[in-house]
């Protein structure tokens, strides 16, 4: 049955890719997501990550992996199992089309930015990898529950897993409270 699941997501996945996503059939659909994650991208609760300006790759990848079971969630599981692959490269292009920019506080270096983090999550936190989300301006407890949910193995992923696990409490609250101190600006380009 696993193998079922996994061969149906990779066909979903596929899928998607042959849709490259229509931004304004994806408002239609981001008008389920407001509440959470807000039509700009904006979380308007604590437990929702910030989407506007994500990679569309990232997004896109995200619910896939809620529509097959391979991320679950109490909410987006849900969510996502009612998305087809057109709604969800729609939705992800919406969210993708908007613009991320962050910036750090005045008093702080990027130099000093977490070194795991950076390669892939900058150092103000706007991503620089395709299938990386943006951290900046994110809620503490949201980031430090991730990096926890990576390094227990409840969330998998063959880059953050492996760094996850090397991590003590103590980094892990350091990291969040890094980026969670960055200022995310979202502009909706219409």
């Amino acid at each position: 049955m696993k193998r079922l699941i996994l061969l149906g997501g990779l066909l979903l996945a596929e899928a998607v890719g042959a849709h490259a996503g229509d931004i304004q059939a994806g408002r239609i659909v981001a008008g389920m997501c407001r509440t959470c994650h807000g039509l700009d991208g904006m979380a308007r609760i604590p437990v929702a990550p910030h989407i506007g300006g994500e990679p569309q790759t990232y997004l896109e990848h995200q619910l896939m992996a809620f529509k097959t079971g391979t991320r679950n969630h109490e909410m987006m599981s849900i969510v996502a199992a009612g998305l087809s692959a057109n709604q969800i490269a729609d939705v992800a292009a919406w969210y993708a089309s908007h613009t991320a920019t962050a910036t750090l506080p005045t008093d702080v270096n990027p130099d000093t930015a977490p070194v795991a983090c950076v390669s892939c999550h900058g150092a103000d936190g706007i991503a620089t990898a395709l299938d990386a989300p943006n951290l900046a301006g994110e809620v503490n407890i949201y980031l430090d529950t991730q990096l926890k949910a990576f390094r227990s193995g409840k969330r998998t992923h063959e880059i953050m897993t492996p760094i996850a696990a090397e991590l003590s409490d103590e980094q892990i609250r350091e990291y969040a409270n890094w980026y969670a101190n960055s200022i995310l600006d979202i502009i909706v380009d219409e």
